[in-house]
């Protein structure tokens, strides 16, 4: 199999870039939610619940046609039609939309996981609400915040069906990795492409995963040491 070339370099970075940047979008979002799902008590939190992890059940085709709907002109959003459809920032909304349920479930998880116990012990020796939560929560939460963000860059790099309904297929653009490669298969002669690009694509996977597992280790082997 041989190396790349130029044109599948620049489907490889235009990857990278819209998972970065899904990926970053929201992980402020994933926690808030996350936290909000975790502490909160209030009515209605189930619906919220099912709102949140609903991409995670629904085809993706659908959820990129809710987005398609929601930022076309005349839509919500519709005002950044411009900025967002057939562009890589609509490849990055997709791609985040749909890692986000995964995100918000590793952060949950991870702050359900601490002890309030030890909040609770912190503010009776005076600490603030802000305090408590820089020094305490957020430490104790970290690994699941790296877990959850690599789970989302990783669903990012193998977003597929909501991308092409929302922004299309747009060599340069919005082609990304798995587009790429479903665009590969639909030629005589793409067999090799389809073959390399879906190589990387596992292997770019599997090495965020390798990554997020071992600096998880280091972060328990840390707070263990530290206690």
């Amino acid at each position: 199999m041989r190396g790349l070339t130029s044109e599948e370099w620049v489907i490889v970075a235009l990857s990278l870039r819209v998972g970065l940047v899904a990926t970053l979008a929201a992980l402020p979002i994933a926690f808030a939610i996350a936290w909000l799902l975790a502490r909160g008590r209030f009515p209605g939190k189930i619906l919220i619940e099912a709102i949140v992890y609903l991409p995670l059940v629904v085809p993706p085709v659908v959820t990129g046609w809710f987005l398609l709907v929601a930022f076309a002109p005349g839509g919500p959003f519709g005002f950044l039609s411009n900025g967002v459809l057939f562009r890589w920032t609509g490849a990055a909304i997709a791609a985040g939309v749909m890692a986000l349920p995964l995100m918000v479930r590793a952060i949950r998880l991870s702050i359900e996981a601490v002890d309030r116990r030890l909040e609770g012990a912190a503010r009776t020796l005076g600490a603030g609400p802000w305090r408590v939560f820089r020094t305490i929560t957020l430490p104790l939460s970290l690994p699941g915040v790296l877990a959850g963000t690599v789970l989302g860059f990783a669903r990012s790099l193998g977003e597929f069906g909501a991308t092409i309904t929302f922004v299309s297929n747009v060599p340069g653009q919005t082609q990304t990795l798995p587009l790429a490669i479903y665009a590969a298969l639909q030629r005589p002669d793409g067999d090799a492409i389809a073959l390399r690009l879906s190589a990387l694509s596992v292997a770019v996977a599997l090495a965020a995963l390798v990554a997020s597992e071992l600096l998880a280790r280091r972060m328990r082997a840390a707070m263990v040491h530290g206690v």
